[in-house]
């Protein structure tokens, strides 16, 4: 009897419960379909997003990497003709305070334990002794690079041969930089698809995105500035005495009622009454 008594006492709350759950399951709102409008606002939104976000990827991996060799590449005014070179010595190193440059080496980012010095004499064509002199030879600008571009073992054993000849070209902004491949337009070419074109679509996708979600309108009408002969009619209505304002009310005025309380005692006070 007792069981029986619980389960008559639990029964009806638990229908109760279970009642205000389906009510409150009817009573919930549906979700209101997206119209055609939304539906492509929102896939525009995320196609922009996710250019810009790439595009602003692209320009901090690719500058370091490729951009700023390059640009240095074009201020160093490597000469587009090559001239001949003859490899004087080559000599090996180690140690971090030995090795501040390196002819060749594979990984710009690391530490440098052991290097390569390979020196050049370079002859220009003709008879201009004065460019004559004694150079470092580079694989690149920056000396170093990542396979399969730049393979260092194959460079220092054709290049590092005492007496080897070969074509290079020389800066003309110090004359003691040699390197053995210069092509001014591979390097423009660079610059402009690794950095030129990414920050182009980074610009263009972020002033779209500013376009699409930010109201540029005027909300607040223009404030219209009073002129000063209106304001010293103003003020001159303003000064007249109490006594002679309600002297001109209390009599018959002809203003209409509707109109602004100054607008009635500047009719009321002219210069006919003075």
């Amino acid at each position: 009897m007792v069981g029986g008594s619980s389960e008559l006492l639990i029964d009806p709350s638990a229908e109760l419960r279970k009642r205000k759950l389906i009510e409150l399951s009817k009573q919930r709102p549906r979700a209101v379909p997206r119209t055609c409008r939304q539906r492509a606002s929102f896939y525009a939104t995320s196609f922009f997003v996710l250019a810009a976000v790439c595009a602003g990827s692209c320009i901090l991996f690719l500058v370091p990497l490729y951009v700023d060799p390059a640009i240095s590449t074009l201020v160093a005014d490597f000469v587009p003709q090559p001239v001949l070179c003859t490899t004087l010595r080559k000599e090996e190193h180690s140690g971090i305070f030995n090795c501040t440059w390196s002819s060749c080496r594979e990984g710009c980012t690391s530490d440098m334990y052991r290097c390569t010095h390979i020196y050049v004499n370079y002859t220009p064509f003709g008879n201009d002794t004065e460019l004559e002199g004694e150079a470092i030879l580079l694989v690149n600008i920056k000396g170093c690079g990542y396979p399969p571009d730049v393979n260092c073992s194959n460079f220092t054993a054709e290049y590092g041969k005492e007496s080897a000849v070969f074509p290079c070209h020389y800066s003309r902004q110090n004359r003691t930089i040699v390197m053995r491949h210069y092509d001014r337009d591979r390097q423009v070419e660079i610059i402009i698809n690794y950095f030129a074109i990414p920050f182009v679509i980074t610009v263009v996708t972020s002033v779209v995105l500013c376009v699409m979600h930010c109201d540029c309108r005027r909300t607040q009408p223009p404030v219209v500035r009073r002129t000063r002969i209106h304001d010293q009619r103003v003020h001159a209505s303003d000064h007249v005495p109490q006594a002679r304002v309600k002297r001109y009310v209390d009599k018959s005025d002809t203003t209409p009622e509707h109109l602004p309380r100054r607008t009635r005692l500047k009719a009321a006070v002219s210069p006919q009454d003075n």
